[in-house]
């Protein structure tokens, strides 16, 4: 995979998640009934990410960029499906423990490909400069639109459009091309 299609995987994926994060937050308010509760589901969120990362490192130097983030393109657009079905607390920290693994699988692949694809150290910070540049702006324009595309549809929608959303991502990455 060459900078330019990671480049518009990352792009949509960040847009993506970016565009459900307020909305998810709503949803676990809705159904938990403590700040204990919501804090219990970012805590097993960031603590499975952590606990990942050392084996999700090994897994990306055995089967690669491409395919870390084809398993989570295809993961998130899973939990997307299932996310809006969520009635019980224990369903919530469930699906927070399977993003903490898919979390840490995009991070640390974005990371590693950034790493391993710099051919000039003295470029480095311009080419990731760059790359957040590109990501942090789409992921902007997502959220925006969002907020008057929220207006026509139900939330339960907006979570099946991301998952279509990281459906499309997964074929920029699958897609042949110069490598």
């Amino acid at each position: 995979m060459n900078f330019h299609k990671f480049l518009i995987a990352q792009s949509i994926l960040i847009a993506a998640s970016s565009v459900v994060f307020p909305f998810y937050l709503l949803l676990i308010k809705n159904i938990g009934d403590s700040y204990s509760q919501f804090g219990w589901a970012y805590g097993l969120f960031t603590l499975t990410a952590a606990l990942t990362y050392p084996v999700i490192g090994q897994l990306g130097d055995r089967f690669g960029d491409k395919t870390m983030l084809l398993v989570y393109t295809l993961g998130m657009a899973i939990v997307m499906l299932i996310i809006p079905l969520l009635i019980h607390v224990w369903q919530v920290y469930v699906i927070q423990i399977v993003m903490g693994i898919l979390g840490a699988i995009q991070k640390n692949t974005e990371k590693a490909f950034l790493a391993r694809n710099e051919k000039d150290s003295n470029t480095t910070g311009k080419r990731i400069g760059k790359y957040h540049f590109h990501v942090s702006l789409w992921s902007g324009i997502g959220i925006i639109l969002t907020g008057y595309l929220i207006d026509f549809l139900t939330i339960a929608s907006l979570f099946y459009l991301i998952s279509f959303v990281y459906i499309v991502a997964s074929f920029v990455i699958l897609k042949k091309g110069k490598e």
